[in-house]
Parts: structure tokens; sequence; C-alpha cells
């Protein structure tokens, strides 16, 4: 047994631990995130994961095909948000945010579909809009990945959307969101317009840098990340992306469940997912996609923590 009187009390009064969570409400998936931030005086906070919950609604099949979220998928709402404030109340978190995207800023019930989230499972719901979610996005914390004499071009491709930002020197350039998500691919929403928008944007804004490095965030790229069985702190090539596209392609929705193992939201939208990823290295010239394990529901603890959101 530890001898009480090892202990340093200087550190122990200086060492605090937050517990924050974030809820994200995509359009292929809502997902709830719990992490402890460890406060030490002297040193940087430390974001530590704690739990990841996600639960496949599919709000943008509603959304992006009638306009508003069904009956059934409210219900599916409501059940999962009453499950998202129990585990809170469990994990002792101290303060959330849940936010919204495409699907429910797009769905003509989006605002009746929040109060009523609030009145069932007494859960605050933000709908935002596809700039603040670049934006916050763009707040988690890269630092590690970031070299100052390095350009970056990251992307996010979510169900509904897919947002980019430019970093340089550090610093974040600019950024961007598309009406390009993989469940409006899936359902032909996605026009010939929006991907030359989304060529011409990357072109303009990379062609004066020498280089540039793709950062890759989302459920899709993680997954692919994971089946290249590569380090956490090792890119994944073009010509490696690639072949996997080819591959994944080659097999039928039902293979991609049976053979890969994928869950069966999954193995339709990875195909556009590695499309979008795959364009924008083309377009940037970039070889190489790095793979953080993050996303907008980090992007939303950090936003909370320092004051952003």
């Amino acid at each position: 047994m530890l001898n009480p009187s090892l202990i340093n009390p200087i550190q122990e009064e200086t060492l605090k631990i937050k517990k924050y969570a974030a809820i994200d409400i995509g359009s292929n998936a809502m997902r709830l995130l719990i992490t402890y931030i460890v406060e030490q005086e002297g040193k940087e906070s430390q974001f530590n994961k704690n739990s990841l919950v996600r639960v496949p609604i599919r709000l943008g099949q509603d959304s992006f095909t009638v306009g508003e979220i069904s009956e059934e998928n409210i219900d599916r709402m409501i059940d999962a948000m009453k499950a998202f404030r129990l585990l809170m109340k469990v994990h002792k978190v101290e303060k959330y945010r849940a936010l919204a995207t495409s699907a429910m800023r797009e769905a003509y019930n989006g605002q009746e579909v929040v109060e009523i989230i609030k009145e069932k499972a007494g859960i605050d719901i933000e709908i935002i809009d596809g700039k603040k979610e670049a934006i916050i996005i763009a707040s988690t914390d890269l630092h590690h990945l970031l070299k100052s004499d390095k350009t970056y071009l990251y992307v996010d491709v979510g169900g509904g959307s897919t947002e980019f930002s430019l970093f340089s020197n550090g610093k974040i350039v600019i950024s961007k969101s598309f009406k390009a998500g993989t469940v409006r691919f899936l359902n032909n929403m996605v026009c010939d317009i929006v991907w030359d928008e989304m060529e011409k944007w990357i072109k303009t804004n990379t062609k004066d840098y020498d280089e540039v490095i793709l950062i890759g965030s989302g459920g899709n790229i993680n997954k692919l990340f994971k089946m290249s069985g590569k380090l956490q702190d090792k890119p994944m090539s073009y010509i490696y992306l690639n072949s996997q596209y080819t591959f994944l392609n080659s097999l039928t929705y039902e293979q991609r469940i049976s053979e890969l193992s994928l869950n069966p939201d999954r193995s339709d939208v990875i195909i556009p997912a590695t499309q979008i990823y795959l364009n924008a290295m083309k377009w940037s010239g970039a070889r190489n996609i790095y793979v953080p394990k993050i996303g907008l529901s980090d992007g939303i603890v950090k936003a909370m923590y320092y004051g952003k959101i």
C-alpha cells in the first residue's frame, strides 16, 4: 500500500481533472465523446478520451431525400439522447455541448426536433452552420502533427458535408464547407457543380505552396487507416489509398460486410468517402495523408474548454 506521506502535497493541489462531453449529431451517425481533461500548474492541459459511443441513426437519409426527420428516427433520437444523458450522469460529466450538422439544419422540422429532444430527453441541441462546423473541426489540437515549415490540408468527410481547412506555418489560413457528404452521394444528390467547386477551391488555395500534406478525419478514413495496419504516426500514400479504393469498389455491399467485417452503415459510405479524400489529394498534389484520431466531437470538447463555443 502506498504511504500517504510519499504523495507530493503540492502536486496533489495543482492537479485538477475535469470531465467534458461532446454530442455530435451527424448525417450518418450520432456520437457521444466523454473526455477527461488533466490540468496541472505549469503544464499544458491534457485531453484524454474516456468513452466514445456511436449510434448509427442515418438522419441524412430522411433530411436529404424527403426534407424532414421521420417520426421513427425522432423516437430513436429520443432514446439515444436519454441514454447519452444517463452515461454523462454516470461519468459525472460537468459540462457538455450537443451540436447538430447538415441533416438537422436542412430538415424543415429540425428546430421542432430540437424542442422535442429538450422536452423528452433533457438535452439541449444547437444546430450549427457549415462555417462554424469547419471552424470547430479546425480547432482540434493538431500541434503534434503540424510542422511550422509545412502546409496541410485538413479534410473532414461527414454524411452531409465535407469540411476543408488549410494550415500553413502552424496556423489556419482558410476553411470551407461543401455540401458533399457520403449520404448525399449515396442518394445521387451531389452534382458535378459541387465537385467543380471543391476542385477549384482546393487548387486555388494550395497553388502557392510547394508541397501539401493531407490530414484526414471522419469515421471512414479512420476505418481505412485501421485496415492498413500502419502505426498512428505514419501516413497512407495516395497510391495505397487508390489501391484500397479499387479493391473496395470491386466488392459488393454484402461482401464488404461479410469479408471485411465492415458495419452495415459503414459498408456503403466508405466508397464515396474514399473518393473525396483521393480527389482532395489529387487536386492539392498531396502524396500522403495522415489520420489522427480526431473529429468534430474532439473539436467540440476543445472549443468548449477554450471558450470558443
